[in-house]
């Protein structure tokens, strides 16, 4: 399974969204909250072009916010990408 790497921020209600859709999913993921580690904010806007939070990235892939997670759900397309090997 690939590594699941989400940038969140504190108290972020889409950062739980993301969090409980994959837990729900049984995986495990790196959380990197740039409210406490600022300095990683630069790495998340540079690898993703965007400045909010969550930003997930699976393997390589860009997902993109809880949006965007979701989105890639329900046209069934997360459990693929969850699936392929790093």
């Amino acid at each position: 399974m690939p590594s699941i790497q989400m940038f969140v921020r504190g108290t972020c209600p889409y950062c739980t969204a993301a969090r409980r859709l994959l837990t729900a999913k049984g995986q495990a993921w790196e959380e990197v909250d740039i409210g406490l580690a600022p300095q990683r904010r630069a790495e998340m806007v540079e690898r993703s072009g965007r400045t909010t939070v969550p930003q997930i990235f699976i393997g390589d892939t860009h997902v993109g916010g809880f949006d965007d997670l979701s989105a890639l759900d329900a046209r069934g397309g997360l459990d693929p990408l969850l699936q392929e090997s790093d």
